[in-house]
């Protein structure tokens, strides 16, 4: 068996999740059927990132492996042609044996995109939050510090139940405005369940007022999920590079 490493994108509208689920359409189970209708062979695909229900990919990466005769360059190819039109393969190659997708890498990065102006969006609306409100992008730049660093980020997960504890270290944390666009940037060594989605949904309340940069610093410290807000919506998180 050889050992492959590609890179691939999805729009997550209509997909439960990048993770197979029981009688759910899943990016896992369209890429294990796309391998299979291609190679004839059950084909076990594994990810970097387990994307919830909703959530985008535009650099999620996937490993697997195959004794395909498809010469590596076609893979991607051979997959596209198979695979429906919001999941694609942007690049496929073979790799060392010991690579794995998920286990392999040093972090992740997401892109939170919010669309902060009056009026709703048709473009955008499938990938972008709209906050009609104006938002105090100083006051919520003022929370990036706090988050920066090696935490128990225990407040920030919709589930504590991990193999590897609650602690994770950010490296980059980040907000910035782009025009009518507020895009959150964050890249950690691994992250909670729902952890950048409630991230955002207290960033969010920093920027209305509701909430002060001194307060995202409070619930973290407290190490419990009742201590923060809303999750924001899935549709505005993008999972956008893998590092190894």
């Amino acid at each position: 068996m050889r050992n492959y490493r590609a890179t691939v994108e999805y729009d997550g509208t209509d997909f439960a999740g990048f993770q197979l689920q029981l009688n759910q359409r899943t990016v896992q189970g369209d890429l294990e059927e796309a391998l299979f209708r291609l190679t004839k062979d059950m084909v076990r695909v594994h990810g970097a990132g387990r994307t919830d229900s909703g959530v985008h990919a535009i650099g999620q990466v996937i490993s697997f492996k195959s004794d395909t005769s498809i010469p590596k360059e076609r893979i991607s190819f051979a997959m596209n042609s198979v695979l429906k039109p919001d999941v694609r393969v942007l690049s496929a190659e073979e790799t060392d044996e010991r690579f794995h997708a998920r286990f392999s890498a040093v972090s992740r990065t997401y892109l939170y995109l919010i669309l902060n102006r009056p009026e709703p969006t048709a473009v955008w609306r499938r990938y972008a939050l709209h906050c009609a409100s104006p938002l105090d992008i100083g006051s919520m730049r003022e929370v990036e510090n706090s988050i920066i660093g090696t935490h128990d980020f225990s407040s920030w997960a919709n589930s504590i139940k991990e193999a590897n504890g609650t602690v994770r270290t950010v490296r980059q944390f980040h907000i910035r405005r782009v025009h009518e666009f507020v895009i959150v940037h964050i890249e950690a060594n691994g992250f909670l369940h729902g952890m950048v989605r409630n991230l955002v949904g207290a960033l969010l309340e920093v920027g209305a007022g509701k909430r002060t940069p001194e307060d995202i610093e409070r619930i973290t410290a407290c190490k419990d999920r009742r201590c923060a807000g809303p999750c924001a919506p899935a549709y505005g998180l993008c999972l956008v590079k893998v590092k190894y």
